[in-house]
């Protein structure tokens, strides 16, 4: 259950300070809506903790209520809270990443998955995710392919294991929307996506998935994460370590154009 409860705290603080200074200025919850362009039930959410007000809520709040940047101020801590408690570093780290390099072996990496697939995997955690809890993971997982997008993108690199094309999470329709995904995203400039065929006898990345950041500052980062529990590797040996992996496991893969064609293979057996 705790791990459910990650940033509701900090949640809940944001909604009753959005609520008192809501009733400072004589407005109902429906009449805050509107002036927002938002409806009653959704104010209603943010001021219990029950949902992630989206940042153009918070700039508007502000402006309307007339508080002089109080609730401007909360923003990036509201942003964090969207993520479980063992993410949030990793995605800071992420938003400033000049180059990432993923090795992933047991689901689509999250930065590639449609809203369906990631919906999928969220609705099959166990123990199971209250709904409202569900759908800001989707919404913080879908946020952060903003990422593809940025001037100057990062270079980005996925080493990805058969078996995960293979696996349909929430059905065959969703793997196919997914796989459609992978080759968009494999098509893109900054990007290059690799397949470890499951008839490849060597396979360096047995003992799991995990990220290589560089951010700005010239820093190498490792991500690495297992049921919930999450280490952030700064450690230049470790680092170093993960970074002869990837480069082995990128010899032992496909290569990115031999990758793009299996993807369409897979998709044309669907």
């Amino acid at each position: 259950m705790a791990e459910q409860d990650d940033g509701a705290g900090f949640l809940r603080c944001f909604g009753q300070q959005l609520k008192l200074l809501r009733e400072r200025a004589g407005l109902t919850r429906a009449e805050l809506g509107s002036r927002l362009g938002y409806g009653e039930d959704q104010i209603t959410s943010v001021e219990l903790g029950r949902r992630i007000p989206k940042p153009e809520l918070i700039d508007r709040a502000d402006e309307v209520l007339n508080v002089g940047g109080v609730l401007r101020a909360m923003k990036e801590e509201v942003a964090r809270a969207r993520y479980p408690a063992f993410f949030r570093d990793a995605a800071r780290l992420e938003a400033e990443a000049v180059e990432m390099h993923v090795y992933a072996n047991q689901a689509v990496p999250g930065l590639l998955q449609t809203e369906e697939y990631a919906r999928a995997v969220f609705t099959m955690m166990r123990p199971p995710l209250e709904e409202e809890v569900v759908d800001q993971r989707v919404a913080a997982r879908l946020a952060r392919q903003n990422i593809f997008t940025k001037s100057p993108a990062p270079l980005m690199s996925f080493v990805i294991d058969e078996s995960v094309l293979r696996r349909p999470i929430g059905g065959r329709d969703i793997l196919r929307g997914q796989l459609e995904q992978v080759l968009l995203t494999g098509q893109k400039r900054t990007v290059e996506v690799q397949i470890m065929p499951l008839s490849q006898e060597e396979n360096a990345g047995l003992a799991g998935p995990f990220t290589l950041t560089e951010t700005r500052g010239g820093h190498r980062i490792a991500y690495v994460e297992v049921q919930n529990v999450s280490h952030v590797h700064t450690e230049r040996h470790l680092v170093r370590g993960l970074e002869v992996k990837y480069g082995i496991l990128r010899a032992q893969a496909l290569t990115p154009r031999e990758s793009l064609a299996y993807v369409e293979k897979l998709l044309g057996a669907l």
